[in-house]
């Protein structure tokens, strides 16, 4: 059974950090990309960042460009989302989710999310 599970979402102030991470199992990690996404209320679902395990490749959004780093431990079969400088406006809650490369529109499988929120 293919899992993805999200941890480390909280209540923070602005100028903060948080570290998220998710843990993968089910699939062969080493053959996936895993992006964050993530939904603030009344917004659509907006891809952040991407990883492909299997060249280390990432990508970002504008939105979080220089305050947000994804990366993966391999081993451990988890991507991490270090988030820092945190805004008013990163409160949603944060999805990982998984697809063989980098393909926002068609992730095949999706964790459950945690919750950021950002106290202006």
């Amino acid at each position: 059974e293919v899992q993805l599970v999200e941890s480390g979402g909280g209540l923070v102030q602005a100028g903060g950090s948080l570290r998220l991470s998710c843990a993968a199992s089910g699939f062969t990690f080493d053959d996936y990309a895993i992006a964050w996404f993530r939904q603030a209320p009344g917004n659509e679902r907006e891809g952040i960042s991407c990883i492909s395990n299997s060249d280390g490749s990432t990508n970002y959004a504008d939105s979080v460009k220089g305050r947000f780093t994804i990366s993966s431990d391999n081993p451990k079969n988890t991507v991490f989302l270090e988030m820092n400088n945190l805004k008013f406006e990163d409160t949603a809650v944060y999805y990982c989710a998984a697809s063989l490369d980098c393909w926002y529109d068609s992730m095949d499988y999706w964790g459950k999310g945690t919750l950021v929120t950002v106290s202006s």
